[in-house]
């Protein structure tokens, strides 16, 4: 069978990656286009799928070549609500979205979308193609999308949206100016599609408003099931962190900007624990918008000899693998540690949020700066082991991760192979 995955950026890649390789594994074949940066070729996991039998990868420019790449790409900008959103971009992209109406757009969307489908399948009908969740902020223009799925159809080909993360969050206002609860239109675009997977029943509650029930398949985490982490870790690329002497290592894995954080007490617990003898930190920033948190360009947290910020070549595994206990703002990334049984401190009161890992297992949750201090000299007195009370990790493994069963890959690839072989 054939499929052809659409990979934007980082997380997408986190999290598709391992459904990629299980269709690859399982002797179908495949392409991969990736439409966002091209640094994204040289990521450690796409250079490992290139190399699985059956997979080919190529950035979106090497797949229509240079000039459908600018034309597309232009009227890609022209339409997402980044560019829109700034003062003078905002208004040239206005403009010319004016100018060329969306019939003329639709003559370069359909030329597009005819050489990504022929470079795949060749004149073949069936098959299948995947997204990431397409949320109405998406940098891809839905436009465009909606015409690639309506000739997909026309070819009796399936459109597949694939997760790309999880939800760190038990609730749900946690951004700067969110102040009602209830059905979210970021998740409205999920219904374009012939079938959304989620990994856990608290993602699907998000898309339930806006599709039909038979539309939403709960399989799982790709991204943090036993299977993946196992491959993971096999192919991770050696660390750049260098070892130290240091009795207790913490790393901080901070939200994106748009999440509220109350920065202030963020830099008080970072200061509290560097002043504790034996401990070492190192601050994670998000990897798109690191650089808009303020913890970052803290020069009173810069000068701390036992205290750095992460980069880009550090990644989430590397920083994984070096810790001995995770400080954590709301992050999916830490359920690798839950997974393997590393301690994972909830800093719930640092944020506007309740975190799912506090939800499942409240040992975790810091709710004040007491517990900061009680539970770090804990760690360096007694050691890390013992940290969970099994029965709450379990349930949390049991319903966020392996859903319904361990088989998680499996069941990915089953849904994508029923998809491929739909021709009504």
């Amino acid at each position: 069978m054939k499929a052809l995955f659409f990979l934007r950026h980082y997380n997408d890649i986190d999290h598709i990656a391992p459904v990629i390789y299980q269709w690859a594994i399982t002797d179908h074949q495949c392409d991969v286009v990736l439409l966002g940066s091209t640094r994204f070729r040289h990521d450690y996991r796409i250079q490992y799928l290139k190399q699985l039998s059956g997979v080919r990868v190529a950035h979106i420019r090497e797949a229509l070549g240079w000039r459908n790449f600018l034309t597309w790409r232009l009227q890609t900008y022209m339409l997402t609500g980044n560019v829109r959103r700034i003062p003078v971009l905002g208004l040239l992209a206005a403009r010319l979205s004016e100018r060329y109406d969306q019939a003329r757009r639709e003559q370069l969307w359909r030329k597009a979308t005819a050489m990504l489908l022929t470079r795949c399948f060749g004149d073949a009908d069936g098959g299948v193609i995947t997204f990431d969740w397409v949320e109405r902020n998406s940098v891809i223009s839905v436009e465009w999308i909606k015409i690639l799925i309506a000739m997909a159809h026309a070819r009796k080909m399936r459109v597949i949206s694939l997760p790309h993360g999880d939800s760190p969050h038990i609730n749900q206002l946690i951004r700067r100016g969110e102040r009602k609860v209830g059905p979210d239109t970021v998740f409205s675009n999920a219904d374009i599609f012939d079938r959304l997977v989620v990994p856990n029943e608290l993602c699907a509650k998000r898309f339930r408003p806006f599709l039909d029930e038979k539309k939403i398949a709960v399989l799982g985490s790709p991204r943090f099931c036993a299977e993946w982490l196992v491959r993971l870790n096999e192919i991770l690329p050696p660390s750049p962190i260098k070892r130290s002497d240091s009795r207790l290592k913490i790393v901080m894995f901070l939200r994106k900007a748009n999440f509220t954080t109350f920065w202030e007490e963020v830099a008080e617990v970072v200061h509290l624990i560097a002043e504790l003898p034996g401990t070492e930190i190192i601050i994670k920033p998000h990897t798109r918008s690191g650089w808009k948190q303020s913890l970052t360009r803290d020069k009173s947290i810069k000068q701390l000899p036992n205290v750095s910020i992460a980069d880009d070549n550090a990644h989430s595994a590397h920083l994984m693998n070096w810790s001995d206990v995770i400080i954590d703002l709301a992050t999916s990334v830490i359920f690798e540690a839950v997974r393997t049984k590393k301690p994972v401190l909830a800093a719930d009161y640092l944020i506007a949020g309740r975190s799912t890992v506090a939800y499942y297992m409240p040992e975790t949750e810091l709710r004040c700066r007491d517990d900061v201090y009680e539970k770090i000299n804990h760690f360096l007195n007694n050691g890390c082991a013992d940290f969970y009370i099994e029965a709450h990790r379990q349930r949390f493994l049991q319903e966020m991760l392996d859903v319904p069963d361990e088989n998680v890959l499996q069941h990915y690839v089953t849904l994508l192979e029923e998809s491929a072989e739909t021709t009504d």
